[in-house]
Protein backbone atom coordinates (compact mmCIF):
# COMPACT_ATOMS: atom_id res chain seq x y z
CA UNK A 1 0.00 0.00 0.00
CA UNK A 2 1.46 3.63 -0.56
CA UNK A 3 2.21 5.86 2.24
CA UNK A 4 0.57 9.21 1.67
CA UNK A 5 3.04 12.18 3.08
CA UNK A 6 2.85 12.91 6.26
CA UNK A 7 4.13 16.27 7.24
CA UNK A 8 4.64 15.35 11.15
CA UNK A 9 6.25 12.22 9.94
CA UNK A 10 8.54 14.62 7.84
CA UNK A 11 9.13 16.75 10.81
CA UNK A 12 9.88 13.96 13.56
CA UNK A 13 12.35 12.48 11.08
CA UNK A 14 14.00 16.29 10.60
CA UNK A 15 13.84 16.75 14.39
CA UNK A 16 17.48 18.06 15.70
CA UNK A 17 18.43 18.40 11.66
CA UNK A 18 18.80 20.88 8.87
CA UNK A 19 17.74 20.26 5.29
CA UNK A 20 18.88 22.74 2.61
CA UNK A 21 17.44 23.00 -1.09
CA UNK A 22 20.41 24.38 -2.91
CA UNK A 23 20.49 25.88 -6.25
CA UNK A 24 18.27 27.90 -8.89
CA UNK A 25 14.46 28.97 -8.92
CA UNK A 26 13.21 25.77 -10.03
CA UNK A 27 14.28 24.67 -6.58
CA UNK A 28 13.21 27.34 -4.19
CA UNK A 29 9.67 26.62 -5.67
CA UNK A 30 10.25 23.13 -4.79
CA UNK A 31 11.22 24.34 -1.26
CA UNK A 32 8.01 26.46 -1.47
CA UNK A 33 6.38 23.62 -2.19
CA UNK A 34 7.80 21.91 1.05
CA UNK A 35 7.05 24.72 3.25
CA UNK A 36 3.45 24.54 1.74
CA UNK A 37 3.55 20.88 2.86
CA UNK A 38 4.24 21.00 6.37
CA UNK A 39 3.88 24.41 7.76
CA UNK A 40 0.03 23.62 8.52
CA UNK A 41 1.55 21.25 10.98
CA UNK A 42 3.24 23.50 12.97
CA UNK A 43 1.10 26.18 15.37
CA UNK A 44 1.52 29.50 14.14
CA UNK A 45 3.48 30.89 16.88
CA UNK A 46 6.37 28.19 16.71
CA UNK A 47 7.23 28.72 13.29
CA UNK A 48 9.06 31.46 10.83
CA UNK A 49 11.11 32.61 8.15
CA UNK A 50 14.49 34.06 8.43
CA UNK A 51 17.36 35.55 5.64
CA UNK A 52 20.72 35.24 6.31
CA UNK A 53 23.83 35.46 3.42
CA UNK A 54 22.53 39.25 1.85
CA UNK A 55 19.40 37.56 1.64
CA UNK A 56 20.68 34.44 -0.56
CA UNK A 57 19.48 31.78 2.07
CA UNK A 58 16.14 31.54 3.51
CA UNK A 59 15.12 29.08 6.69
CA UNK A 60 12.07 27.94 7.76
CA UNK A 61 12.30 27.69 11.03
CA UNK A 62 10.12 24.82 13.22
CA UNK A 63 11.35 25.63 16.88
CA UNK A 64 9.07 22.92 18.35
CA UNK A 65 11.29 20.37 16.26
CA UNK A 66 13.99 22.27 16.37
CA UNK A 67 14.38 22.06 12.66
CA UNK A 68 15.08 23.95 9.87
CA UNK A 69 14.03 23.93 6.03
CA UNK A 70 16.06 26.09 4.05
CA UNK A 71 16.85 27.17 0.41
CA UNK A 72 20.30 28.91 -0.72
CA UNK A 73 20.00 30.49 -4.27
CA UNK A 74 23.44 29.09 -6.10
CA UNK A 75 22.22 28.62 -9.57
CA UNK A 76 25.39 27.36 -11.15
CA UNK A 77 26.37 25.31 -7.81
CA UNK A 78 29.97 27.07 -8.48
CA UNK A 79 30.48 31.03 -8.44
CA UNK A 80 29.00 32.90 -11.22
CA UNK A 81 27.95 36.57 -11.73
CA UNK A 82 24.83 35.44 -11.18
CA UNK A 83 25.21 35.03 -7.19
CA UNK A 84 23.22 37.92 -6.51
CA UNK A 85 19.78 36.68 -5.24
CA UNK A 86 17.68 39.17 -7.10
CA UNK A 87 20.10 40.67 -9.44
CA UNK A 88 21.15 38.17 -11.33
CA UNK A 89 19.52 38.41 -15.01
CA UNK A 90 22.86 39.26 -16.81
CA UNK A 91 23.03 38.48 -20.60
CA UNK A 92 26.22 36.93 -20.20
CA UNK A 93 26.82 33.81 -18.09
CA UNK A 94 30.30 34.11 -16.27
CA UNK A 95 31.71 31.05 -14.11
CA UNK A 96 34.58 30.57 -11.53
CA UNK A 97 34.53 27.13 -12.55
CA UNK A 98 36.59 25.75 -10.02
CA UNK A 99 35.39 27.92 -6.86
CA UNK A 100 32.99 26.48 -4.79
CA UNK A 101 33.73 27.61 -1.22
CA UNK A 102 32.17 30.50 -1.00
CA UNK A 103 28.78 28.93 -0.94
CA UNK A 104 29.78 25.57 0.03
CA UNK A 105 30.35 26.95 3.60
CA UNK A 106 26.97 27.71 3.91
CA UNK A 107 25.19 24.47 3.60
CA UNK A 108 28.41 22.40 4.84
CA UNK A 109 26.41 21.34 7.88
CA UNK A 110 23.48 20.13 6.84
CA UNK A 111 21.91 17.27 7.14
CA UNK A 112 19.83 16.80 3.74
CA UNK A 113 21.47 18.65 0.76
CA UNK A 114 19.13 18.77 -2.24
CA UNK A 115 21.00 19.82 -5.23
CA UNK A 116 20.15 21.30 -8.78
CA UNK A 117 21.47 23.16 -11.92
CA UNK A 118 20.25 22.99 -14.99
CA UNK A 119 18.36 25.67 -16.96
CA UNK A 120 20.88 27.99 -16.34
CA UNK A 121 23.31 25.83 -18.97
CA UNK A 122 20.53 26.23 -21.82
CA UNK A 123 22.71 28.29 -24.14
CA UNK A 124 25.89 27.24 -26.68
CA UNK A 125 28.57 28.72 -24.98
CA UNK A 126 29.83 30.12 -21.26
CA UNK A 127 32.11 32.28 -19.78
CA UNK A 128 35.29 30.80 -17.83
CA UNK A 129 36.99 32.87 -15.02
CA UNK A 130 40.51 31.70 -14.28
CA UNK A 131 41.03 33.91 -11.47
CA UNK A 132 38.11 36.25 -8.75
CA UNK A 133 35.79 38.69 -9.96
CA UNK A 134 37.18 41.96 -10.66
CA UNK A 135 40.65 41.18 -10.86
CA UNK A 136 42.86 42.53 -13.88
CA UNK A 137 44.51 39.31 -13.54
CA UNK A 138 41.69 37.01 -14.09
CA UNK A 139 41.96 34.44 -17.65
CA UNK A 140 38.29 34.29 -19.34
CA UNK A 141 38.05 31.83 -22.25
CA UNK A 142 34.41 30.69 -23.99
CA UNK A 143 33.65 27.33 -23.55
CA UNK A 144 30.85 25.00 -24.90
CA UNK A 145 28.13 24.86 -21.78
CA UNK A 146 28.13 20.91 -21.83
CA UNK A 147 31.98 21.18 -21.34
CA UNK A 148 31.64 23.83 -18.36
CA UNK A 149 28.87 22.01 -16.57
CA UNK A 150 31.19 19.23 -16.52
CA UNK A 151 33.79 20.54 -15.06
CA UNK A 152 31.56 22.53 -12.33
CA UNK A 153 30.22 19.20 -11.63
CA UNK A 154 33.35 18.02 -11.18
CA UNK A 155 34.32 20.60 -8.41
CA UNK A 156 30.83 19.66 -6.99
CA UNK A 157 31.94 16.61 -6.37
CA UNK A 158 35.01 16.88 -5.27
CA UNK A 159 33.89 19.05 -2.06
CA UNK A 160 31.20 16.48 -1.46
CA UNK A 161 33.96 13.74 -1.35
CA UNK A 162 36.29 15.52 0.79
CA UNK A 163 33.59 17.01 2.79
CA UNK A 164 30.28 14.94 3.41
CA UNK A 165 30.07 13.15 6.85
CA UNK A 166 28.95 9.82 4.89
CA UNK A 167 27.24 8.76 8.32
CA UNK A 168 25.08 12.00 9.14
CA UNK A 169 24.51 13.70 5.16
CA UNK A 170 21.72 12.46 2.46
CA UNK A 171 22.47 13.84 -0.53
CA UNK A 172 20.34 14.37 -3.59
CA UNK A 173 20.41 15.72 -6.99
CA UNK A 174 17.20 16.70 -8.95
CA UNK A 175 17.54 15.86 -12.53
CA UNK A 176 16.35 18.10 -15.36
CA UNK A 177 13.08 20.10 -14.91
CA UNK A 178 11.16 20.13 -18.38
CA UNK A 179 10.42 23.37 -20.58
CA UNK A 180 7.36 23.51 -22.25
CA UNK A 181 8.19 26.46 -24.66
CA UNK A 182 7.73 24.78 -28.29
CA UNK A 183 4.17 23.57 -28.64
CA UNK A 184 4.67 22.34 -31.81
CA UNK A 185 6.69 19.14 -30.04
CA UNK A 186 3.31 17.86 -28.92
CA UNK A 187 1.27 18.86 -31.73
CA UNK A 188 0.78 22.21 -31.23
CA UNK A 189 0.94 25.12 -33.45
CA UNK A 190 3.87 26.92 -34.34
CA UNK A 191 5.55 28.73 -32.60
CA UNK A 192 2.86 28.74 -29.33
CA UNK A 193 3.87 27.74 -26.14
CA UNK A 194 2.21 26.30 -22.64
CA UNK A 195 0.27 29.17 -22.75
CA UNK A 196 -3.86 28.28 -22.43
CA UNK A 197 -2.82 24.56 -22.37
CA UNK A 198 -5.30 22.69 -19.90
CA UNK A 199 -4.45 19.26 -20.68
CA UNK A 200 -1.39 17.26 -20.12
CA UNK A 201 0.53 15.20 -22.58
CA UNK A 202 -0.47 11.87 -22.86
CA UNK A 203 2.11 10.35 -25.41
CA UNK A 204 3.72 7.77 -23.62
CA UNK A 205 7.50 7.98 -23.17
CA UNK A 206 7.18 11.92 -24.26
CA UNK A 207 10.26 14.08 -24.83
CA UNK A 208 10.33 17.57 -25.68
CA UNK A 209 13.06 20.06 -27.26
CA UNK A 210 13.97 21.77 -24.46
CA UNK A 211 15.37 18.71 -22.29
CA UNK A 212 19.12 18.07 -22.76
CA UNK A 213 19.62 14.47 -21.93
CA UNK A 214 23.49 15.24 -22.54
CA UNK A 215 23.30 17.25 -19.46
CA UNK A 216 21.78 14.77 -17.26
CA UNK A 217 24.17 12.01 -18.82
CA UNK A 218 27.25 14.48 -17.10
CA UNK A 219 25.31 14.42 -13.53
CA UNK A 220 25.03 10.69 -13.81
CA UNK A 221 28.39 9.76 -14.52
CA UNK A 222 29.79 11.86 -11.59
CA UNK A 223 27.32 10.78 -9.33
CA UNK A 224 28.12 7.39 -10.76
CA UNK A 225 31.48 7.99 -9.49
CA UNK A 226 30.78 9.35 -6.34
CA UNK A 227 28.76 5.84 -4.97
CA UNK A 228 31.86 4.23 -6.43
CA UNK A 229 33.64 5.79 -4.01
CA UNK A 230 31.14 5.19 -1.07
CA UNK A 231 29.00 8.43 -1.05
CA UNK A 232 25.53 7.78 -1.47
CA UNK A 233 24.04 10.25 -3.54
CA UNK A 234 20.74 9.74 -5.39
CA UNK A 235 19.70 11.44 -8.28
CA UNK A 236 15.82 12.85 -7.57
CA UNK A 237 14.32 11.30 -11.02
CA UNK A 238 11.36 14.14 -11.74
CA UNK A 239 12.21 14.55 -15.57
CA UNK A 240 9.82 12.43 -17.48
CA UNK A 241 6.82 12.14 -15.27
CA UNK A 242 6.68 16.28 -15.41
CA UNK A 243 7.30 16.01 -19.34
CA UNK A 244 3.59 15.39 -19.50
CA UNK A 245 2.85 18.41 -17.69
CA UNK A 246 3.03 21.22 -20.33
CA UNK A 247 -0.60 22.33 -18.47
CA UNK A 248 1.15 23.13 -14.91
CA UNK A 249 3.25 26.23 -15.68
CA UNK A 250 2.60 29.76 -14.43
CA UNK A 251 1.86 30.86 -18.01
CA UNK A 252 1.14 34.43 -18.26
CA UNK A 253 -0.05 34.25 -14.53
CA UNK A 254 3.41 34.91 -13.06
CA UNK A 255 5.42 37.97 -11.42
CA UNK A 256 6.76 40.52 -13.98
CA UNK A 257 9.97 41.62 -13.50
CA UNK A 258 9.61 44.67 -15.51
CA UNK A 259 6.35 46.14 -17.06
CA UNK A 260 5.28 44.94 -19.86
CA UNK A 261 5.16 46.16 -23.25
CA UNK A 262 1.82 47.31 -25.28
CA UNK A 263 3.34 44.01 -27.84
CA UNK A 264 3.91 41.76 -25.26
CA UNK A 265 0.32 42.45 -24.01
CA UNK A 266 -0.98 41.82 -27.30
CA UNK A 267 0.92 38.56 -27.52
CA UNK A 268 0.90 36.53 -24.44
CA UNK A 269 3.34 33.74 -25.41
CA UNK A 270 5.95 36.37 -25.52
CA UNK A 271 5.93 36.37 -21.68
CA UNK A 272 4.21 33.15 -20.43
CA UNK A 273 6.27 31.01 -18.34
CA UNK A 274 6.64 28.03 -19.18
CA UNK A 275 9.95 26.89 -17.21
CA UNK A 276 8.50 27.08 -13.87
CA UNK A 277 5.38 25.38 -12.61
CA UNK A 278 2.48 26.27 -9.87
CA UNK A 279 1.83 25.37 -6.80
CA UNK A 280 0.57 22.83 -5.43
CA UNK A 281 1.19 20.92 -8.37
CA UNK A 282 4.07 19.37 -10.10
CA UNK A 283 6.65 20.08 -7.19
CA UNK A 284 4.74 18.84 -4.43
CA UNK A 285 4.87 15.16 -6.40
CA UNK A 286 8.82 15.80 -6.06
CA UNK A 287 8.50 16.44 -2.81
CA UNK A 288 6.53 13.39 -2.35
CA UNK A 289 9.62 11.03 -3.91
CA UNK A 290 12.06 13.18 -1.84
CA UNK A 291 9.89 12.38 1.38
CA UNK A 292 9.86 8.45 0.59
CA UNK A 293 13.87 8.21 -0.11
CA UNK A 294 13.93 10.51 3.23
CA UNK A 295 11.62 8.24 5.20
CA UNK A 296 12.39 4.88 3.70
CA UNK A 297 11.68 2.09 6.09
CA UNK A 298 11.04 4.65 8.79
CA UNK A 299 7.63 5.43 8.89
CA UNK A 300 3.78 3.28 8.73
CA UNK A 301 1.60 3.14 6.33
Amino acid sequence: MRCRFNATWLLERLRNKRMVYVGDSLNRGQWVSMICLVESAIPPNLKWISYRHNHSLIAFNAMEYNTTIEFYWAPMLVESNSDHPYNHRLPERVVRVQAIEKHARVWSDADILIFNSYLWWLRPEIKVLWGSFGSPDGIHKMEQAPRVYEMALNTWSDWLEVHINRSKTQVFFVSMSPTHDRAEDWGGLDGHNCYQETEPITREGYSGSGSRPELMRAVEAVIGRLRARGLGVRILNITQLSEYRKDAHPSIYKRQWHPLSREQLADPTSYADCFHWCLPGVSDVWNELLYAYILRNRSPC
